[in-house]
C-alpha cells in the first residue's frame, strides 16, 4: 500500500480588528513611552536594550523562523556599526542615510557569506558561522586605516534627526530614535513572519526536504531569509554606533553572538515578542546583577537560564502566554458564566 503524503497547508491569517492587529507595536511604543517617564535617569540603557532588541529580532527571524543555525550573528551587526561609523565621519553626519547604510551593509555581508556558508547544513553551518565573524573580526583588527583597529571609530558625529532634533549628552532624542526603529523593525517583520514567505521559511525549518519535493527552492529562500536578518542586524549595529557615538571590535566578537542568542532563548525562540522580551530580561539581570558583583554576573544569567529552559522550555514569553489566558478564563472578569 502506497504513502501518500498529506498537501502542505498555509493557514490565511485571520481578519481582526486593525488595531488587534497592531497590538504588540502598542505595547511596545506604550511599555517604551512608560519606561521613559519611569526611568529618565536611565535612558543610556534604555536605549541600548531597544537597539539590542532588533538585533534579537534579526537572529529570531534567521534562527526561529528559518532554522538557521548561527553563533556569528556579530558579523552582521558589526559591520553596520562600522558602516554607519564611517559614513558619519566621511561621507555624512545625517542619521537616517548612516542607519539606511549600516542596514545595507549588513545585508550585503549576510548575502556574501551566506552564499557559501548555507549549502552547509547542522554542526558545519554553525562553525562556518563562527569562522566568517571571527575573520571580520580579524580584519577590522588589521584594517586600522579604515576601521581604527583596537580603537574602533570614535569622535564622530551624528546630526540633528531628521534636522531637527540634536543628539545631546540627555539621550532623548536617541532615545525615542532607537524605539520608533524598534517598533517600526517589530512592524515588518511581523508582517513578513505572517506572509507566505515567513510561513515557507517556518516549512522548510520543519521539513526542508518536503518543502523541496514540493518545488520550494530551499537554498535560495534561506538566503534571502539570512539576508534580512543581515539587513535588520546591520540596522541595530548602525543605531548602537549613533547612539553611542562608537564602533569597536567587540561588535564582532563572538562574546556578541553568545550573548544574544541567550537573549533568544530566555525569551522564546519562536516568537518575534519573545526575542524583545529576552533582551529586556537580559539586560536587567545583567545591568543589577553587574552593579552588585562585576566579577560574577554571569553567575545570575546562567542560573535564570537554566530555570527558564526547565520550567518554561518555550520561553519567558510562556509565561506571558498562561498569564493572558488565566484572564481570559470563565469568570475572571467578575460575570459568573
Amino acid at each position: 500500500m502506497n504513502a501518500v503524503s498529506a498537501p502542505m497547508t498555509v493557514t490565511a491569517p485571520s481578519r481582526a480588528r486593525p488595531w488587534m492587529q497592531l497590538r504588540g507595536e502598542l505595547v511596545l511604543m506604550l511599555v517604551g513611552l512608560l519606561a521613559f517617564v519611569l526611568f529618565p535617569q536611565d535612558l543610556g540603557l534604555l536605549t541600548n536594550m531597544a537597539t539590542m532588541s532588533i538585533f534579537a529580532l534579526s537572529l529570531s527571524l534567521v534562527l526561529g523562523q528559518a532554522g538557521i543555525a548561527t553563533l556569528g550573528q556579530a558579523a552582521l551587526y558589526g559591520s553596520g556599526a562600522y558602516v554607519a561609523g564611517w559614513t558619519a565621519l566621511h561621507l555624512t553626519a545625517d542619521p537616517i542615510v548612516g542607519l539606511l547604510l549600516g542596514g545595507l551593509g549588513g545585508g550585503v555581508i549576510a548575502l556574501l557569506s551566506g552564499a557559501v556558508m548555507l549549502r552547509s547544513t547542522k554542526l558545519t553551518l554553525v562553525m562556518l558561522t563562527i569562522a566568517v565573524a571571527q575573520l571580520l573580526l580579524e580584519l577590522a583588527n588589521w584594517a586600522r586605516w579604515l576601521t581604527g583597529g583596537d580603537d574602533g571609530l570614535a569622535g564622530f558625529n551624528i546630526g540633528p534627526l531628521l534636522g531637527i532634533w540634536e543628539f545631546n549628552f540627555l539621550s532623548y532624542t536617541g532615545y525615542f530614535y532607537a524605539l520608533g526603529a524598534l517598533v517600526l523593525v517589530y512592524f515588518l517583520l511581523r508582517n513578513l513572519v505572517e506572509s507566505p514567505f515567513g510561513l515557507t521559511a517556518r516549512a522548510i525549518r520543519q521539513d526542508p526536504g518536503r518543502v523541496q519535493a514540493l518545488g520550494g527552492r530551499v537554498y535560495l529562500h534561506l538566503l534571502a531569509v539570512y539576508t534580512v536578518g543581515g539587513i535588520v542586524a546591520g540596522l541595530a549595529g548602525a543605531l548602537t554606533a549613533q547612539t553611542s557615538k562608537v564602533a569597536n571590535l567587540f561588535m564582532l566578537d563572538f562574546a556578541t553572538s553568545a550573548g544574544v542568542v541567550v537573549m533568544i532563548v530566555l525569551g522564546g525562540t519562536r516568537r518575534l515578542s519573545g526575542a524583545v522580551l529576552g533582551t529586556v530580561a537580559y539586560m536587567t539581570i545583567h545591568h543589577i546583577a553587574s552593579t552588585l558583583n562585576p566579577y560574577h554576573w554571569l553567575f545570575f544569567i546562567g542560573s535564570m537560564l537554566i530555570v527558564v529552559l526547565i520550567v518554561l522550555p518555550e520561553g519567558l514569553i510562556g509565561l506571558v502566554d498562561r498569564a493572558v489566558m488565566y484572564a481570559k478564563r470563565p469568570g475572571r472578569s467578575g460575570v459568573a458564566r
